[in-house]
């Protein structure tokens, strides 16, 4: 039998952010990006408060199970990006990363119009995930924070 699940959305702005909504996307980065892949790293970037900055959340019961960073050309890359994109490891089975992917896509499109360029810098291996969504490979493979990464990009319209 198929589980059902009820996955809500938000896109907010830092401070939109509660203080209980902001501990626990900050834990769910820690928790994935610095012990699960075992890469210290300086998640506290900066870029998370900047003013155009979207926070795109999908939850579970009140619960994060998806989410991702939408950041405004000239912050990380001179077009707008899309970083962070994290599925809590309890929702991984529902595949939540497709519509986390797609719902940031369409917050880019309405957030910023007139930008036809999306770019992202991707773990190595998931580019076929990226791929799957329209982006497209644009450079060697380094490292970043000792993990292979790529950059990748999207053009739309």
């Amino acid at each position: 039998m198929e589980k059902k699940i009820n996955l809500k959305w938000q896109t907010l702005s830092f401070e939109q952010l509660d203080t209980h909504s902001l501990y626990n996307l900050l834990k769910l980065r820690v928790d994935v990006f610095v012990v699960e892949q075992n890469c210290p790293y300086p998640e506290l970037d900066d870029k998370d408060h900047h003013s155009e900055v979207r926070h795109l959340i999908g939850r579970i019961d009140d619960e994060i199970a998806a989410y991702c960073r939408i950041l405004p050309a000239g912050v990380s890359y001179p077009s707008p990006s899309i970083g962070r994109v994290i599925v809590a490891e309890k929702y991984r089975e529902f595949k939540l990363g497709h519509s986390l992917l797609e719902k940031a896509i369409n917050a880019i499109g309405l957030l910023w119009p007139q930008c036809n360029t999306i770019e992202i810098g991707a773990q190595q291996h998931l580019e076929a995930y990226y791929q799957k969504h329209g982006f497209k490979r644009c450079s060697e493979m380094y490292f970043e924070d000792g993990i292979p990464h790529i950059d990748m990009v999207k053009h739309q319209g």
